[in-house]
């Protein structure tokens, strides 16, 4: 699923949105502004039984390998 992280650029409000198409205008979901930026958003994989995240750490979720989630 396409979800991205956007923040707006009038009351800083970092929020996520489902973007079906390119062209879709995302609006501020605090205070509807159109004035927003896609934020870079980290990705996690599962491999095996470990998470690894785009940043190259063991897991996503404590970015050390050592909590539950990592398995």
């Amino acid at each position: 699923m396409p979800i991205y992280e956007f923040k707006c650029e009038e009351c800083g409000e970092v929020f996520e949105e489902l973007v079906l198409k390119p062209t879709e205008e995302v609006r501020c979901k605090k205070c509807k502004s159109p004035k927003v930026t896609k934020l870079m958003s980290q990705v996690a994989f599962k491999s095996g039984s470990k998470f690894v995240s785009s940043s190259g750490s063991a897991c996503a979720t404590c970015k050390g390998g050592t909590c539950s989630s990592c398995g």
